[in-house]
């Protein structure tokens, strides 16, 4: 936890300097308003500990952590929106739209969207090659496209221990296990927040609770059933687990730890 808690706190620092309240301040100030909300930050804490992993260092993954937030972010902007899921809540407090109206709030999550790739390039330390630093932007625009985000979100979490191996300097190998152990964890947070959606209330969720059930979605409860949705959850994460067998055990504590985290949160 003193891990988890320490990188967090850097995580926060760095995109509180990444978007300043500048002109024009009313998008700015909607952008900062979700962005700097809290938050787990698994995304950009997967994204670091992967880089520690191939051995690099956690400055230098910070950029890359802090676009993969940035685009999360905006994909949480726009869900709440009433033209998708129309949510009220958003990690304990309102919702962008509820705030700053659905305007500005659509076009604070357009303008993070082309920013999480322009601090990718312009912060990235040149110690990261450029064929590296081309490869992890392909990498993130294939993770919030048709594959990834504006599909569904299923997997919106798998691309960002990837981001973290190839500016860590990880070979193919590296970057592959990381990728299956990515695709593992992203699939187990998408099992646990449904699980969490019928069995949480929204003062511990932080959200609108049981809207899955509400909008008919396809959940894994739904589909599996809650106790099979369990089992499969705890697959997962013994899957997750095995891709990581061969690294160096101090080095891939940290995402063994998180990836523990996903598996047993409770919000």
């Amino acid at each position: 936890m003193s891990y988890l808690v320490s990188k967090a706190e850097s995580v926060n620092r760095a995109l509180d300097l990444a978007v300043p309240l500048q002109e024009p301040l009313k998008i700015h100030e909607a952008m900062r308003y979700s962005l700097l909300a809290g938050g787990k930050r698994i995304r950009p804490l997967l994204c670091i500990a992967a880089c520690e992993l191939v051995g690099g260092e956690a400055s230098v993954a910070m950029p890359a952590a802090c676009a993969v937030e940035m685009l999360h972010t905006m994909s949480l902007i726009h869900d709440d929106l009433p033209c998708i899921d129309n949510d009220d809540l958003r990690r304990g407090k309102p919702a962008n739209h509820k705030v700053f109206g659905e305007n500005v709030a659509l076009l604070a999550g357009d303008a993070l969207l082309p920013f999480a790739f322009e601090h990718l390039v312009s912060a990235t330390s040149p110690v990261v090659s450029p064929v590296r630093l081309v490869r992890a932007v392909g990498e993130l625009a294939k993770a919030v496209g048709v594959e990834g985000v504006a599909a569904g979100q299923v997997a919106d979490i798998s691309s960002e221990a990837v981001l973290g191996g190839i500016v860590g300097g990880g070979s193919d190998d590296e970057i592959e296990r990381l990728r299956q152990f990515a695709r593992c964890v992203g699939l187990l947070f998408q099992v646990v927040d449904d699980i969490l959606d019928v069995t949480k209330s929204a003062q511990e969720l932080g959200k609108t609770a049981g809207k899955d059930l509400v909008a008919d979605k396809l959940t894994y409860p739904k589909i599996m059933g809650l106790e099979k949705s369990r089992e499969f959850a705890e697959k997962l994460s013994r899957d997750a687990r095995e891709q990581l067998l061969g690294f160096g055990s101090d080095q891939v504590a940290p995402l063994l730890a998180l990836a523990n985290y996903i598996a047993n949160r409770q919000n």
